[in-house]
């Protein structure tokens, strides 16, 4: 016999967050912040090409993963299964008409380069944060746009910051 699972609307899923080719710590260290701060469950990078830095103040190693894939072939391989990638890039749908998938794992593009066509073509979605100005956000800073685009969107329950 199946069971079927009523959904909870505080059941939001899981999503994780990453950057393809990061160059710089710097903001591999601010996503990782904003990733603990914001509910993920894990981030990423795929192809380091950065040195970290021998402290980490914040500490988020403690609170979140951090993992790293040598290639994309094997973040896909890695992928949670029944998780949707989406892509976070110029071009994509404009953030403030996007449902959040309840399991997504969202990449990011390098600060240098934004995300290759062959990533691009294995996304299950591609989204876009709109700007007043230039299009091309700093990668932590987009990151954390979508994190709380998620939450806001998809969390009965945040969280006010104290006074």
């Amino acid at each position: 016999m199946t069971r079927v699972r009523n959904k909870k609307k505080d059941d939001g899923g899981f999503f994780g967050i990453g950057i393809y080719q990061a160059k710089h710590f710097e903001n591999v260290g601010v996503l990782w912040r904003g990733a603990y701060q914001l509910g993920a469950a894990f981030i990423f990078t795929v192809g380091k090409r950065y040195r970290p830095p021998a402290t980490d103040v914040a500490m988020a190693w403690i609170h979140i993963p951090l993992y790293n894939y040598g290639s994309f072939d094997e973040c896909v391989a890695a992928l949670p299964y029944s998780c949707r990638l989406v892509g976070v890039e110029m071009g994509g749908k404009p953030l403030p008409g996007v449902a959040h998938p309840d399991r997504a794992v969202y990449i990011l593009g390098a600060e240098d380069g934004g995300l290759p066509s062959h990533v691009i073509e294995r996304c299950h979605s591609l989204i876009s944060i709109p700007s007043v100005r230039s299009a091309s956000y700093n990668v932590a800073q987009a990151g954390t746009i979508v994190m709380y685009d998620r939450l806001v969107k998809t969390s009965p329950t945040v969280r006010s910051s104290p006074t």
